[in-house]
Order: C-alpha cells, then sequence, then structure tokens
C-alpha cells in the first residue's frame, strides 16, 4: 500500500518513519511512504501557501490551488497505474477515525493525506476530498500527528507488517453484529509477578493468569474484555 502525505512540514516525518515495524515494513515493501512539500506548488517568487479569511478572524487559512495541484499530480499517478485511491483531509469536524474505517483502508492501494496547518485549508479542497477526518474532538496544530496515526493503524492490518500474524488474528476478530471488523481489548501483565514500587506496596499479577488453565484465562479476559469497533 502507497501513502501519499502532502504538508507544509515534511521533516516532521523523518524519524517516526524510520523506526521500528514501520521502517521495517517499508524496507520489505509492504508499504511506500512519500512525503510531499506542498511548498513546491505554492503561488509566486515566495511560494505562498496561505492568506487572511475571508469574513476576518485571527490566523492565515492554506489556498486551495496549491493543495488541488499537488492532489492531481499524484491522482494523476494513480490512474496510469488504475490504484485504488482515496483522498483525506483531516479537520476537528471530521468523521470519528476508528478501527473499522482502518480496516476499509487497508484494502486500498493508496490513501493520500492532507496535513491542514495555521487555521485550516480553505473549505473548498473538501470537494475533492473523499472524506473528511478527526481523531478527536480537540484541536491540534496539524494534520502530521493525525496521519501518523492513520498511516500506523492501517500499516498493521497489511499482511506482513506484523511479524507473527497470529496476533492480528487475535486482535481483529469478526464482531457479530457489529458490521465490520474490531478488535478486543484486555489487560496485559508480564513478569515480575510481583512488583513493589515503594514499602508495602505490592501490585500484583492476577492469580488466574498464572494458574495455566486456559479455559479460566479465556473467561477472565472475556469478563475484562473491551470491544473497539
Amino acid at each position: 500500500m502507497r501513502f501519499d502525505i502532502i504538508t507544509i512540514f515534511p521533516h516532521i516525518f523523518d524519524s517516526y518513519f524510520k523506526e521500528s515495524i514501520l521502517a521495517r515494513a517499508q524496507k520489505n515493501e509492504l508499504i511506500t511512504i512519500n512525503v510531499h512539500n506542498l511548498r513546491k506548488y505554492g503561488e509566486g517568487k515566495h511560494k505562498v501557501l496561505d492568506d487572511k479569511p475571508y469574513g476576518g478572524g485571527f490566523g492565515m487559512v492554506m489556498k486551495v490551488e496549491p493543495v488541488f495541484k499537488a492532489i492531481k499530480v499524484l491522482q494523476k499517478s494513480s490512474a496510469k497505474k488504475k490504484k485504488k485511491s482515496k483522498i483525506v483531509l483531516f479537520t476537528p469536524r471530521g468523521e470519528k477515525f476508528d478501527q473499522k474505517m482502518a480496516y476499509q483502508f487497508s484494502k486500498l492501494d493508496q490513501l493520500i493525506l492532507l496535513c491542514g496547518r495555521y487555521e485550516g485549508i480553505d473549505q473548498r479542497i473538501s470537494k475533492v476530498a473523499d472524506v473528511e477526518l478527526s481523531i478527536g474532538d480537540y484541536d491540534l496544530m496539524g494534520g502530521e500527528i493525525p496521519t501518523m496515526a492513520v498511516i500506523e493503524t492501517i500499516s498493521r492490518l497489511i499482511p506482513g507488517v506484523i511479524g507473527k500474524p497470529q496476533l492480528l488474528d487475535e486482535r481483529i476478530p469478526r464482531i457479530r453484529g457489529r458490521g465490520g471488523r474490531g478488535f478486543i481489548e484486555y489487560p496485559q501483565y508480564t513478569r515480575p509477578e510481583v512488583f513493589s514500587p515503594e514499602k508495602g506496596v505490592s501490585w500484583r499479577v492476577p492469580k488466574v493468569l498464572l494458574t495455566g488453565d486456559h479455559k479460566k484465562i479465556k473467561e477472565w479476559r472475556e469478563k475484562h474484555q473491551k470491544i473497539i469497533d
């Protein structure tokens, strides 16, 4: 799968995508992450990307023309290769990103991710976006952090990205009656069996997890699980 990121701060992603599982997934050609500097499509000698908002207000708004040009260049490349592609615009007003959506996106060939900055992107760019997304009910400085979250969530669903396929099978079961695929989350523990953060205080692993009784462990996990759609 190919991820194309449009941003005015391309170096924000330098370290994040060069570490751990995402770095290995790129090396093994399971995913491709391309970061495109929007400044390349800016207007005039100074590559202007923003302007004052109509109607007044504080801050600046990213102009529609540079973003539109960048999208069209990427779409042209996708059309030639007949890729299944979607364009994502990050905005606090967008639809809430969840696991079900991540699973649907993982079936695409390409995802184009638009990272807003300043007071946001001219709303007219939503006319070419396939979906407007939010990762939570709060305001960030830009779309770069949501982009990282979305790419990581989707990437781990792509076969081969996670080393042990059974890990993915366990965390993405078919959830009946929920209209899609989600995952089950339950508390996890490892050694030591008893941890003492201070004298007289002991934090213990639940006894049932030490029994080796798989039936009882399964029942305990089901009791404490949370289903994430």
